[in-house]
Formats: structure tokens, C-alpha cells, sequence
């Protein structure tokens, strides 16, 4: 590149107690581009970006802004500079509004006063979220808001800080299609007006259709910066893990068993109505649908969480009233939450406390607790599912997301439930990893485990599950077989759009 570099991050190198997380390394961002950062989870991605943000301090190293020696001590100095961006956890108030959380510390004022312009605010927020192709009040607090909902909202706040430097780590996680289309048409935007952007992501499909150019991190240390047509997806895979990958979607198809869920004329407040849907053993079922289509709604009242108006549920054979998760795990059933750090984790105990945490009743019934025993039980997951920690005592909020997933998959499998619930089972999980999680599940469905999946991947959804249904609105539009199933039939009904062929498929009026 003939132009000088927006950024340039010399010799990052940075610890945390016990782990090394970035070591001796260089990157260099220039307006104009999309800059990919790769690599598995605890690569040091994230921790990259956080230092550029001012989040994290580098242990040492130095970081250039238009060629001056810079000290981004904080997001409030990054932003000074026009750095800011999306960050994987999100940076939202729970008790503020959408409008305040877009315009936090730097909301409009009236003219010549310090007073708040409450219907300015409003009003530009709700430009934001159209253009980012979604509607959402702006007088809702943080905390009614969906997982998906949540990041739209941070995305918006983003774009509004105008930045000279945009930050996107993992933004698409938990969107669909059509959300990542109209995202990475303000990307493209942005980039023709010279703005320079770091997109952290573990879609090679997404990769390429936004990338330029490439830098592949593994255990913290640079491996190559390139343009992203240089090289091919099974060398990018190669270059992140070491190891290649040939089947993303490990599946041994069976015949399904005994039904173990049942849900008849289901209906909840504000949410999901008339849900008609079975979930045998040994048999994965995925729910697609767009963001706010009900999909984690209809999972939480069947697991006990939001109450359901009315409507039958089965479990094993018999009916239940979900009233609450701990009687449903009782009953054999789990859910792993779209969201792991609110819902799935305690952040400040350790990697041994999560895993017997749904199960520790099961394990102990006298009350008597061996914390030999947890650990023991901990160590066997921690070496089952490849979970990079030092030990099992380690705090799993200084885990990396992908390896917190783990650590939520082995709570649930050492509660030995016999029907399991996937709400985005890989948000935020390098390829690698999500290849051991699917394996995982095929695993399950081959013990007779019957396991309910909700993703945004539409792919996910398409290479692993059995049977498919699709949400829209709050309500199920269509059901395929994996053999009916195609990309566009399942994006036509998620985009209420009529399907020709398949009946069963085919959206009606109204």
C-alpha cells in the first residue's frame, strides 16, 4: 500500500496472571480498508482490538496514530483519537433506554443550555437503527431487549461516534442474513469514505465477502498478514489451527427414537403463539427465523424462564407446566442460553464451580460437597472438550468465549439430561472449536440425547439438524426435512417469502 497507516500496533505484547495472551506483535491499519483479524478462541484477537480501544494497557509495544506515538490509556482517549468500535461482551447500561445508551455521554443539548434534547435523541437513534434495517422502541430499557436486539443497539451507538477507526468484533454472531447484508452495507459505506476498519470474525464465508486484506493470530503471536485473495480458505483454516478441517458438519443420521418433547398450541405473552413442534431422541432439530422472529422466547418458556398463557408441553410422555429451570432440569431437560456470560455463567467462580453447577444436587444428594470430587469431574471436561485453562480453580470469566462455551456445554452434559436445548450452541467460536461442538452434538443424538438448536448460522442450521423448523413473527411458517431443507426454500420463509414445491413449506397469506 502507497498510503501511510491510519494505525500501526508495534511489538504488542501483553499478560494476564498466568497466560501470555499476545506476544510481539505488529499490525498495520490504513483508511479505507477492512483489516480481518483470525484466529481461534484465546488467539488474542479480542485482547488486540481491547488495546487499541484503550480497554486493555499493552505490557509493552507501542501504538502509532498517522505516524505519532500515542498513549490510549482509555476508551474515553481511543475515541479522542477515533478509535471506538463494537466489542464481543457488550458495553450497554441494562437500566437506560436505547436512546441513552446509543448517545451515553454525549447526548444532544438544547441550544445555548446543558439540558437534555430528549426527542433529538429519539429521533436520531431511530435513524440509526433504520439504517441498520431494524426496528426497535427507543424508550425501551437494555435489559427487555434480546441478545440480537442488543447488539443492533451496539452497532448503532458505534456508527454514531463517526470514528476514523471501526472496531467490529464477532458482530454477527447472533444476526441473520439479512441483518449482516444491510451491516456490511454501512461497512462498504464507510470504507469508501476512508474509514478504517478491524473486522473480527470466525465466518470465512463473511470474510471474504467483506475482507481485504488478513492477519492470522495463533497462541498470540502473528503468523502472516496477506490480502485475502492470496490465499484459500483450507490455508486460512490451516494457518488459525495448525491442523485442517474437513468436515465442518459431522452428522451420523439415524433413525429417531422415542419422542421426548412436545409442544401443542403453545403461547406466550408478547412472544411466541399456536407453536406446534416434536423433538425425538436421537435426533437434532433446528429452529431458523429471523432476529425478534421468537425463536429464544419459545426456548425460554419451555425451559421454565417467561410464563406461558397457554398450550401443552410434553416432556417424555408426560405433561408438564414449565414453571421454573430448576424444576425442568429436574425433569431431564437443559438449556444452553444464547447469552453464556448472563445467563449461562457464574464470571467470578471457577472453571470447576460452573461445570457441577446445574448438577450439584445430582452429585451430592446427601449435601456432603468433596471439592476433590468437583475438580476430578471438572479435569474430565476440561480434557474432554479441549478447554484452554491452566487449571480447573481458574476464574472462567478470564476465559476466552469460546472456551466460557465449553465450560457451559460441560454443565449441562454432567447433568446427564436426556433432552437439551442449543440456543446459538457456536456465537463466537472459531472454527476449530465449532467443529468439536458439533461433533459434541452429533455425540449426544448418537447416545439418544434429543436436542432442540436455535441459530443464526444458517448453514449450522442446515448441516446439522434433522428436521427444520422456521419462525416468523412469533409463529412457525414452515417444517423440512433435512433432505427437503435448502438454503433458499429456509431464507425464503425466514424472509416471508413464498416457497414453490415442498407444501408443508409454503407461506400463507396474512
Amino acid at each position: 500500500m502507497t498510503q501511510r497507516p491510519v494505525v500501526q500496533m508495534k511489538g504488542i505484547s501483553k499478560y494476564f496472571p498466568g497466560v501470555k495472551a499476545l506476544d510481539d506483535v505488529s499490525v498495520d491499519i490504513y483508511p479505507g480498508e477492512v483489516h480481518v483479524l483470525i484466529g481461534e478462541n484465546g488467539a488474542g484477537k479480542s485482547t488486540l482490538s481491547k488495546i487499541l480501544m484503550g480497554i486493555y494497557t499493552a505490557s509493552s509495544g507501542e501504538i502509532l496514530v498517522d505516524g505519532q506515538q500515542v498513549n490510549i490509556s482509555s476508551p474515553s482517549v481511543a475515541r479522542a483519537h477515533g478509535i471506538g468500535g463494537v466489542h464481543q461482551e457488550f458495553m450497554l447500561v441494562p437500566w437506560l433506554n436505547v436512546a441513552q445508551n446509543i448517545f451515553l455521554n454525549r447526548e444532544p443539548r438544547w441550544k445555548n443550555t446543558f439540558l437534555i434534547n430528549h426527542s433529538a435523541m429519539h429521533r436520531q437513534s431511530r435513524e440509526l437503527l433504520s439504517s441498520l434495517g431494524v426496528d426497535i422502541d427507543t424508550r425501551l430499557p437494555i435489559r427487555r431487549l434480546g441478545t440480537a436486539q442488543q447488539q443492533m443497539v451496539e452497532i448503532a451507538k458505534a456508527l454514531e461516534q463517526k470514528l476514523r477507526v471501526f472496531i467490529l468484533d464477532e458482530p454477527t454472531a447472533v444476526l441473520s442474513a439479512r441483518e449482516v447484508e444491510l451491516l456490511f452495507k454501512q461497512v462498504r459505506r464507510m470504507k469508501e469514505e476512508g474509514v478504517a476498519i478491524v473486522y473480527i470474525s470466525h465466518r470465512l464465508q463473511e470474510i471474504r465477502e467483506i475482507g481485504d486484506r488478513v492477519t492470522v493470530l495463533r497462541d498470540g503471536k502473528h503468523v502472516t498478514t496477506c490480502p485475502l485473495s492470496e490465499v484459500t480458505d483450507d490455508e486460512l483454516v490451516r494457518l488459525m489451527v495448525g491442523r485442517n478441517i474437513s468436515l465442518m458438519y459431522p452428522r451420523h443420521r439415524r433413525e429417531p427414537g422415542a419422542e421426548v418433547l412436545a409442544v401443542a398450541n403453545l403461547c406466550v405473552k408478547n412472544g411466541p403463539q399456536n407453536i406446534n413442534l416434536k423433538v425425538h431422541s436421537g435426533e437434532i432439530v433446528g429452529i431458523a427465523g429471523l432476529v425478534g422472529s421468537g425463536r429464544t422466547e419459545l426456548a425460554r418458556a419451555v425451559f421454565g424462564i417467561d410464563p406461558i398463557e397457554k398450550g401443552e408441553v410434553r416432556l417424555y410422555g408426560q405433561p408438564v407446566k414449565p414453571q421454573s429451570p430448576n424444576q425442568m432440569v429436574k425433569r431431564g431437560m437443559g438449556l444452553l442460553p444464547e447469552d453464556r456470560k448472563q445467563y449461562g455463567l457464574a464470571l467470578r467462580n471457577s472453571v470447576a464451580q460452573n461445570t457441577v453447577m446445574a448438577s450439584l444436587r445430582q452429585r451430592f444428594p446427601k449435601g456432603i460437597i468433596s471439592e476433590r470430587k468437583i475438580h476430578e469431574l471438572a479435569g474430565t471436561y476440561v480434557e474432554k472438550l479441549h478447554i484452554a485453562t491452566p487449571h480447573v480453580r481458574r476464574t472462567v470469566g478470564y476465559l476466552s468465549g469460546g472456551n466460557q462455551q465449553k465450560v457451559v456445554l460441560a454443565k449441562w452434559l454432567d447433568t446427564e439430561s436426556g433432552f437439551l436445548i442449543f440456543d446459538e450452541p457456536t456465537r463466537g467460536i472459531d472454527v476449530g472449536a465449532k467443529v468439536e461442538v458439533h461433533t459434541l452434538m452429533d455425540q449426544l443424538v448418537q447416545q439418544g440425547t434429543g436436542i432442540l438448536m436455535i441459530s443464526s448460522d444458517l448453514p449450522e442450521v442446515l448441516g446439522m439438524s434433522d428436521r427444520i423448523y422456521v419462525m416468523y413473527e412469533g409463529r412457525i411458517v414452515g417444517h423440512f426435512t433435512h433432505e427437503e431443507a435448502t438454503q433458499e426454500k429456509v431464507a425464503s420463509l425466514m424472509l416471508r417469502v413464498g416457497v414453490k414445491g415442498n407444501g408443508r413449506a409454503q407461506r400463507t397469506a396474512g
